[in-house]
């Protein structure tokens, strides 16, 4: 079995939607789509990731089903409930005297890099951030979903395998968000979520790809073949939107800071 994460094209997040330039990206990645082999399409409920799907849609003369749970990952901390919180997000706004929520897994990495429990596959659950936020249910959601799915396609999750009973070599294409790619990917690769949340970048309408490994009879593992690729938009010769990535130089103030 093979799934292909697919991210949205370039936001606009205040109106959920693409910009001009995501537009672009959107409309080169359906250009490649049909030698991509994008088989069965799930789509995040957002506009960006349904304006993004559309083009493709529209290109190869399929459908595709809305999922809402391949959303970008919702979950959010508040930090006026610990001091470490206010350490760890130190740039959350105020307003009319009281913090605002922040992103659960948007944290300043010099706390990242101090609390190890986060890179830990399951420690993170225990986590100041984890008591804090709704981010364990959120998360334990988004899997169970992910899992019921594949479990229609023959691979049912046994611990931290998958127990195949219809092998196959179909494709599934989700096209979602960064967030939720990671959460995805930490599940399917059996690796903390926060690991890849501070350890990836991928870039708009870059592609992800996993296929399952049956090296024993019935028993599955999912492998990755490739994490961000933009080779869509490298032959095109588009350079990739920014969004996603912080400044590479914290002098640079024109990049995400």
């Amino acid at each position: 079995m093979r799934i292909l994460l697919i991210r949205h094209g370039d936001p606009d997040y205040k109106h959920d939607c693409l910009t001009e330039v995501g537009k672009k990206e959107a409309a080169l990645f359906a250009e490649a789509a049909k030698e991509l082999g994008v088989g069965d399409c799930y789509v995040s409920p957002l506009g960006r990731a349904q304006d993004t799907a559309a083009y493709t849609l529209q290109r190869l003369g399929i459908s595709a089903k809305t999922l809402d749970w391949l959303q970008e990952f919702p979950a959010k901390v508040q930090v006026r409930e610990s001091e470490e919180l206010r350490k760890a997000f130190p740039d959350t706004k105020i307003k009319e005297g009281e913090y605002l929520p922040r992103i659960a897994w948007d944290m300043v990495p010099s706390y990242y890099a101090r609390h190890p429990e986060y890179m830990d596959r399951e420690g993170w659950r225990d986590s100041e951030v984890a008591r804090h936020s709704d981010m364990v249910a959120v998360y334990d959601n988004v899997v169970k979903n992910l899992d019921k799915l594949l479990a229609k396609y023959g691979y049912i999750r046994e611990g931290m395998s998958y127990r195949v009973e219809n092998a196959h070599t179909k494709t599934v294409t989700f096209f979602c968000h960064f967030g939720l790619t990671c959460v995805v990917l930490s599940h399917l690769l059996n690796i903390s979520p926060f690991s890849l949340w501070h350890g990836l970048a991928l870039a708009p309408t870059s592609v992800t790809e996993v296929v399952t490994e049956e090296r024993e009879k019935g028993i599955a593992m999912f492998r990755s073949l490739r994490m961000g690729d933009i080779s869509h938009l490298a032959v095109a010769k588009e350079q990739p939107s920014f969004s996603a990535r912080f400044c590479e130089i914290y002098d640079n103030q024109e990049q995400r800071h």
